[in-house]
């Protein structure tokens, strides 16, 4: 979802089709629970997140799909949710709700939909965001009237680019990894980095035997 992408193609090939595929609407969505749960745990109990704190524990079930959980994991999060005091725990869980909500359009790709569907599953989306102060939801809802073109797009022609999009990150998480070796001294924390020994005898090559 960037607007001088959407220019550039829209100057070198003008009758393309342009697509917001699932990738980023997920992104979108779990971007919005993310930035909501630490600002009410900062807001309300005047520090950072915990460990201890029960809204923290539950973090990485906020970011996953209520469709692809089971039961029992959907019902704790909703009970640790309600369980906490309310101006913690009913903007999280509004949060939440709205992410399914818009979780719900991508999921309508390669369905065939048609429009009354996705209109209202946006309607409800729209309205849920609408009638909440919190602005990480106006956002999201901003972003998506702003795409819904391509997003639409997505829905009717279930293109996407997520192969790439992952072959992109296998091969940062890859050149990350490699920087450790290339240039230890800056990059202390790089987790592959060799030992001391192996640093100060330049001489002495590195090898590496499999397990």
């Amino acid at each position: 979802m960037c607007t001088v992408f959407k220019a550039a193609v829209r100057e070198a090939v003008p009758h393309a089709t342009l697509i917001v595929d699932h990738f980023h609407i997920v992104q979108l969505a779990n971007r919005a629970v993310t930035e909501v749960r630490p600002r009410m745990t900062m807001t309300h109990r005047g520090r950072r997140s915990r460990a201890t704190d029960p809204e923290w524990q539950q973090r990485n079930r906020l970011t996953r799909s209520v469709s692809r959980m089971r039961g029992e994991p959907v019902d704790r999060l909703t009970d640790t949710l309600e369980s906490l005091p309310t101006k913690i725990g009913a903007p999280i869980l509004t949060a939440q709700n709205a992410k399914e909500d818009l979780l719900d359009l991508p999921a309508l790709a390669r369905t065939h939909p048609n429009r009354e569907t996705a209109a209202r599953l946006l309607h409800r989306f729209y309205t849920r965001c609408a009638d909440s102060d919190l602005l990480e939801l106006h956002r999201p809802a901003t972003t998506i009237e702003t795409w819904w073109p391509e997003v639409l797009a997505f829905l009717h022609t279930g293109i996407t680019n997520a192969s790439s999009e992952g072959t992109n990150r296998v091969i940062k998480t890859v050149d990350h990894d490699a920087y450790g070796f290339r240039n230890p001294k800056t990059n202390a924390s790089a987790p592959t980095r060799p030992p001391p020994a192996a640093i100060a005898d330049t001489s002495t090559p590195l090898s590496f035997e499999e397990p």
